[in-house]
């Protein structure tokens, strides 16, 4: 049996009563970069707000955020430090070459990110484009070139995206907010809500309000 929102399934909330999205920030390790970097996926933000994500380095003088995937292991470090002088004669030792396992992680990684940003951005001008949220020819034309710098080109994939940002615009609608709000009042101490009830609720929050991307 399913929970009811105001006695009914709740349908696809409408554009103008959409919120703006709440998506947790994804942690990233802040460094500049580095010249020996194998394994690592960038992130910086242009001068027009664009969000760019890539496995090589920014421009020169960009200032980026570096994602190390895993370090060498410990005998690939005793193997960098045997060779003695790097490249630029200096006494750093070389870098170890990233592990075949390392650039599949890195691509992986790489995959989900630009899949992050996509959804995103994709659910963001559904919503501003709607006309009922302020907004201006620069942002929108910020999040047109994000989502053709991140979403996929395949176009069984795209769709796919497509459908995840839909999923994020009803999360993160009044329905769904209703929805959470309602378990949170079966759940609360000194509830007297039927176990079965909670159970329901708890089953339509998981299916219908967890966002597709974080």
């Amino acid at each position: 049996m399913r929970p009811s929102l105001a006695g009914s399934r709740p349908a696809l909330p409408r554009r103008d009563s959409l919120r703006a999205c709440c998506i947790a920030a994804t942690a990233w390790l802040a460094c500049g970069v580095l010249p020996d970097a194998h394994a690592q996926v960038y992130r910086w933000v242009d001068d027009e707000g664009v969000i760019h994500l890539s496995s090589e380095k920014p421009p020169p003088g960009v200032q980026a955020e570096r994602l190390d995937i895993k370090g060498a292991s410990a005998s690939q470090r005793s193997a960098a430090s045997s060779t003695g002088r790097g490249a630029s004669g200096s006494n750093r030792p070389a870098p170890a070459p990233a592990s075949p396992q390392q650039l599949a992680e890195r691509q992986e990684l790489l995959g989900r990110l630009r899949n992050r940003e996509c959804v995103i951005a994709l659910e963001a001008l559904e919503r501003k484009t709607g006309g009922t949220e302020p907004t201006s020819a620069g942002e929108i034309k910020r999040l047109q070139q994000t989502a053709e710098l991140n979403c996929s080109q395949d176009p069984v994939h795209r769709r796919e995206q497509e459908a995840m940002a839909a999923r994020l615009r009803v999360a993160n609608g009044p329905a769904c907010a209703e929805a959470r709000n309602r378990l949170a009042d079966l759940m609360a101490k000194g509830s007297a809500a039927p176990r079965e009830q909670v159970r329901a609720q708890q089953a339509f929050v998981d299916e219908y309000c967890t966002p597709p991307v974080r």
